[in-house]
């Protein structure tokens, strides 16, 4: 092991200039994905704790009366994935936008009579927060006797659960060209140093030299490429969260929401996949050499 370790650092030091090149290929690839994916790590945490501050509110038919109110609450507090409910009379509900429109309160001072509904907020367990259950919370909400209208914001969640879907698959699609481009990257230039080497293979295999014998230098060759890439680019990439994640720890600190880095085990697959793709490299050029 130690002889195979020894070859394949001199093949590098031999070869600086291609090996520099496949290394921050790599490097380069690491740091795109990986930022790709840390955005949206932060950004999925970010909409997750939106989605707890997500309120039903549903509005009474006007002229309900407190037994019907009662029976209301009492039917909401049935349904599973309620967590609290609070009731807002019209009255409460006209005081507060006056609170809110305190430059335009005179919009409202002429009004002869309250035209805002009782209500009731309706905050909901974290495990119904999806927008799916959302929407079903609030169809069977909406059937109940002295409901007249159930609002909760869906065009919004909608909008975001699509932005976020939509962003996976770019995240996916963009992972997957990156890996691709590396791979070959690192492909042709393992190929080019197996040419530049090739007499030096042929008589090898002249004195009895088996193929394993021959590749596996080029195998650990690849993952040093791979690991010293990753490296690169994860330290690029915590340099940069360093740099400017502070710089939104304290807008996000009021959302009650933290910027965070990826875990340690999330790190070791990062520096993984850019070992495999170093591996991926010499498998495809050894591959097409021996072959020769």
């Amino acid at each position: 092991m130690i002889f195979y370790t020894q070859r394949a650092i001199k093949d590098i030091l031999e070869n600086r200039f291609l090996n520099v090149v496949t290394t921050i290929t790599i490097a380069l690839s690491v740091l795109i994905v990986s930022a790709f994916g840390l955005f949206f790590l932060n950004a999925q945490d970010m909409f997750n704790a939106w989605k707890k501050g997500v309120r039903i509110m549903v509005y009474l038919a006007p002229g309900t009366s407190e037994a019907q109110r009662l029976d209301t609450r009492f039917r909401l507090q049935t349904i599973a994935g309620i967590q609290s409910i609070r009731f807002i009379s019209k009255d409460d509900a006209l005081k507060l936008m006056k609170e809110r429109m305190q430059r335009q309160t005179s919009l409202l001072d002429n009004l002869r009579e309250n035209p805002l509904p009782d209500a009731f907020e309706v905050t909901l367990v974290t495990e119904s927060n999806s927008p799916e259950k959302i929407e079903f919370l609030a169809q069977r909400i909406e059937g109940l006797p002295s409901v007249s209208e159930v609002e909760y914001g869906q065009q919004w969640i909608d909008r975001f659960a699509n932005f976020f879907n939509l962003f996976k698959l770019a995240g996916y699609g963009m992972g997957a060209m990156f890996f691709m481009a590396t791979v070959f990257i690192a492909a042709n230039t393992i190929r080019l140093v197996l040419y530049s080497r090739r007499e030096e293979i042929h008589i090898m295999r002249l004195v009895g030299a088996t193929d394993n014998f021959i590749k596996f230098p080029f195998f650990l060759e690849g993952l040093i490429q791979g690991l010293s890439g990753g490296l690169i680019g994860l330290g690029m990439l915590y340099a940069a969260f360093s740099a400017i994640g502070s710089q939104f720890e304290q807008t996000l600190s009021a959302e009650m929401v933290a910027v965070r880095f990826f875990s340690v085990g999330v790190c070791a697959a990062i520096l993984g996949g850019g070992m495999v793709t170093g591996l991926l490299g010499c498998f495809f050029s050894l591959k097409q050499f021996m072959k020769e």
